[in-house]
């Protein structure tokens, strides 16, 4: 090891200790317990722990490192049962954070220093955040956990069970079942994170954040996911239609994001209908937002997203949209460009996009306005998709709600692309 990296992984080290210790004690000035380290005993911590690992390696033996951690240990339990004979409640948070900043020194000497600030960062945040955890366990119900436990043991059983492997001719080999079950955990995790955001900060403002992670992972299974859930809380139509745009904005940036990486050429004449559509969808989601304010204020029943029943039928309806998809492709042919975007935007705008944007680049590819064409029919075809599981699979409020802004963004990206 070089002596530049000697002096990095130690200075990393350092600056986690500190990192930490200065978390305890902006925590300890609000109580009334005087902690046994600060802000300078943590740096010394972290730094005993990476001094011990350099020992070890260069006494070529583990004992070493185990001993010093053994002793310091002991002080650090010493200093606990001092402090417990003064408080009536005395908790042992310090005193983990303190053993595991020893560790995280030790492993920014001997291991990774990215992964021993991203442990240190970690730690801080989970010290930081103890009044939120104490509202979260608040909020969350017997009934929240017993659903939650019967969807783990469920997915932890089935899940690596199933076959990663697709069956039969086209269009069924698209039907992987490994793969459809972990788009029902990823996509549940997510609703369970906006279900966890609702109960800490509002229906609005949770929905809204589920719909643009949702947005993030699969604009189409946030759009089946929401529909589907409109239909059983009715009442939660509105915010529900907000979090489905919020989903279709963000995947508008994401298309933009992947021309701009391919071909920065190509974005210059795609972004205008792009933009727009996107800039639509916000709007439309900032006035449903402010129109539906007043559902902060009021109890509203939100169900728990983890239900094995409402799991299974996600999954199947997110399987058959995989296979009308690839049917669409497989049976209908592929003739000329436009027709081969439109398809191919059925089921996935994201492979479609890089393969056009790619093409630009080719001595014999296409030319950049065909390609912008063909992507933005690609988007219209894949809004067209989500908009159609919206209408038939949503509550009639939300079918009211979501329309509007469908038929806008659709009509406005396809005048703007052919007719500008």
């Amino acid at each position: 090891m070089t002596e530049y990296s000697l002096f990095l992984r130690f200075g990393a080290a350092l600056l986690i200790g500190v990192l930490i210790g200065l978390q305890r004690e902006y925590a300890s000035s609000d109580s009334e317990e005087e902690l046994f380290a600060g802000a300078r005993t943590f740096a010394l911590m972290a730094l005993f722990g990476a001094s011990g690992a350099l020992v070890s390696d260069a006494l070529g033996s583990p004992w070493v490192f185990i001993g010093v951690t053994i002793v310091l240990g002991v002080l650090i339990g010493v200093a606990y049962f001092i402090q417990a004979s003064q408080y009536a409640e005395m908790g042992q948070t310090t005193e983990v954070a303190a053993l595991l900043t020893v560790l995280i020194g030790a492993i920014s000497y001997a291991h990774s220093i990215e992964f021993a600030v991203a442990l240190g960062v970690a730690v801080t945040v989970l010290l930081a955040i103890k009044w939120e955890m104490r509202n979260l366990i608040k909020v969350i119900t017997r009934e929240d956990v017993y659903a939650t436990l019967r969807f783990a043991v469920i997915t932890a059983i089935v899940l690596p069970l199933l076959p990663d492997q697709a069956y039969g001719p086209p269009p069924l080999d698209v039907l992987n079942p490994y793969n459809v079950w972990k788009m029902v955990v990823f996509i549940s995790g997510i609703n369970f994170l906006g279900y966890i955001l609702i109960k800490v900060v509002g229906t609005q403002r949770g929905i809204g954040l589920s719909g643009l992670l949702g947005g993030l992972a699969s604009s189409t299974a946030n759009t089946l996911s929401f529909s589907q859930r409109s239909k059983d809380e009715p009442e939660l139509s509105k915010p529900f239609a907000m979090a489905i745009i919020v989903g279709w904005s963000v995947m508008f940036i994401r298309v933009l994001v992947e021309v701009a990486v391919i071909n920065s050429r190509l974005l210059l004449i795609l972004w205008p209908p792009i933009v727009v559509m996107g800039v639509l969808g916000s709007l439309y989601s900032v006035y449903l937002y402010i129109s539906q304010q007043a559902l902060d204020e009021e109890e509203t029943h939100v169900s728990n997203p983890f239900e094995l029943g409402p799991a299974i039928k996600f999954g199947l309806l997110y399987a058959l949209i995989l296979v009308v998809s690839k049917a669409a492709q497989t049976y209908l042919g592929v003739q000329g460009l436009y027709i081969s975007s439109f398809l191919a935007g059925l089921a996935d705008v994201d492979a479609i996009t890089l393969s056009v944007a790619d093409l630009t680049l080719k001595p014999d590819g296409i030319a950049l306005e065909m390609a912008e064409r063909a992507i933005v029919l690609a988007v219209i075809s894949n809004t067209l998709v989500k908009g159609g599981l919206v209408l038939s699979l949503g509550s009639r409020l939300l079918r009211r709600v979501v329309w509007p802004i469908f038929a806008v963004m659709v009509g406005t990206g396809l005048l703007i692309a052919f007719l500008f």
